[in-house]
């Protein structure tokens, strides 16, 4: 389980669910960049963009145009990026949500910030489970769509953006469970096949320092990595805690709102907040765990009924017997951890200075951290990988290379996963076991309604279903 270091690289509420059929793209389409230099092709281009966009797009020959589904935070900071990125002219052109005050609330931030390359008028802006097919359909092959919705919708939107002909940016994690990692993988496959372009938001593998870290602990300079340490201790963040609903909301707004509190749309707090220092650690590592064994609980609840645990310890265990020791903690009033560490047989590095990203990475000579032996450094315009991943994303688009992470992306987020049902379990999992699992949290996700069941329902007093270790042992809580 080697990871694919040449394709080496937080979510809002989703715009949609429902999966409708679209006429699919033929197969090896061309790129963008042969779709602009084709005569035929490009005056096809011309005749299909006046029928999804204003004429005044039609004519801007290099533009790459993007549709955000997914208008929280995540997606209006993807989009601001996306739109800041090298290389030729990119304009912001539809917009999706399921909630009309997020949509409305991101697009006016990023209209301040670009009033030149945003340009989405309220008859491109679209509410409501179907709305992300939509904006899709306003795109033209080899344009870009950006998911930044809860991951249970994420292969929803994906095989959409494939029918489409689509280059994608999707968010972390992109699955939250054995069964939706399997249809990632295989969507993935369909759109390299398709020659489409894939970038997926796990940032640290766009950090230029952990890019040169990495360089040099896979050539040896720190020995074989015998164990890892990776933190991230902290105050309740995002909406990982929740109060009962309130009666005026249905079930599913409300877990949608509140999707780091349910397992379904999330994978919980563990699987968002977590897998960035799991996944760049198994990177330094170059391979992926194959199994783990945790602890964890629910402390001071109070009201909350959301289905976190507030603290995790997770021993990843890699098959040469190397381990990863995860510590993950959302309580008030306890010292703050955020950091990861790799040591091995002739030093120990340290991967994250602080947080996911935090600069410098450095190699240090002995067990300790005391005598640096190396530290990154990074040149003008590259300090920021949230800004790298887009212009890696868009250089590969317009230059019409190689550029598909979805196969590690999955991987990551089921290796968190993993780690995620054995602390909900008491039991060690293996990778084959969750990756070949049969249960699925939101089997019908593509079929919500705002006013029908929602895929975890409250008992009577307002409580959701939590793990119980030891207990409930074949899934991560009774259904």
């Amino acid at each position: 389980m080697n990871l694919d270091s040449a394709n080496a690289s937080s979510c809002s509420a989703p715009a949609a669910s429902s999966a409708a059929s679209s006429t699919p793209a033929s197969s090896g389409h061309s790129s963008r960049r042969e779709f602009l230099k084709t005569t035929t092709v490009a005056a096809a281009g011309t005749a299909l963009a006046g029928l999804m966009v204003p004429a005044v797009h039609a004519a801007e020959d290099n533009t790459i145009h993007i549709a955000l589904v997914g208008c929280g935070g995540r997606g209006t900071g993807a989009a601001g990026d996306a739109l800041q990125a090298k290389g030729g002219p990119i304009k912001l052109v539809a917009m999706a949500d399921v909630f009309k005050d997020r949509l409305h609330s991101s697009h006016e931030g990023l209209s301040k910030r670009f009033a030149d390359r945003v340009d989405v008028p309220e008859d491109r802006q679209f509410i409501g489970f179907d709305a992300y097919q939509k904006a899709l359909d306003l795109l033209k092959p080899g344009d870009v769509a950006i998911f930044a919705t809860p991951p249970a919708f994420r292969w929803v939107h994906f095989t959409y953006a494939i029918e489409k002909g689509l280059n994608v940016f999707m968010e972390k994690p992109v699955t939250v469970d054995g069964p939706t990692t399997r249809k990632m993988i295989k969507l993935g496959e369909e759109a390299k096949v398709k020659n489409l372009k894939v970038g997926v938001g796990l940032m640290s593998r766009h950090s230029r320092a952990m890019q040169q870290l990495a360089d040099r602990v896979h050539g040896g300079e720190i020995g074989d990595i015998v164990m890892m340490r990776a933190y991230r201790m902290h105050g309740p963040v995002g909406s990982m805690q929740s109060l009962p609903k309130p009666a005026n909301v249905s079930e599913v707004e409300y877990q949608i709102r509140r999707f780091h509190s349910f397992l379904w749309a999330s994978g919980g707090c563990y699987s968002d907040f977590y897998i960035h220092v799991i996944d760049h650690s198994c990177w330094m590592k170059d391979a992926w765990p194959v199994k783990a064994q945790a602890i964890g609980g629910r402390h001071y609840r109070g009201d909350y009924v959301d289905q976190n645990f507030d603290v995790y310890g997770v021993e990843y265990i890699f098959s040469d017997e190397s381990r990863l020791f995860l510590d993950g903690r959302c309580m008030n009033g306890c010292t703050e951890i955020y950091n990861s560490f790799a040591h091995g047989t002739k030093g120990s590095a340290m991967i994250s200075h602080d947080h996911d990203i935090g600069t410098p990475s450095a190699i240090y000579r002995g067990p300790g951290f005391s005598n640096v032996a190396w530290e990154s450094k990074i040149g003008a315009g590259e300090t920021n990988p949230y800004q790298n991943e887009w212009n890696d994303l868009i250089e590969a688009i317009r230059s019409d290379k190689p550029y598909n992470e979805v196969k590690r992306g999955a991987e990551a987020s089921l290796v968190t996963s993993m780690g995620r049902m054995a602390a909900h379990t008491g039991r060690l999992v293996t990778f084959d076991e969750i990756m070949n699992a049969k249960h699925e949290f939101a089997p019908t996700v593509d079929k919500l309604t705002m006013d029908g069941p929602a895929p975890v329902m409250s008992d009577a007093k307002g409580k959701y279903p939590v793990p119980q270790p030891g207990i409930v042992t074949n899934q991560e809580y009774a259904s």
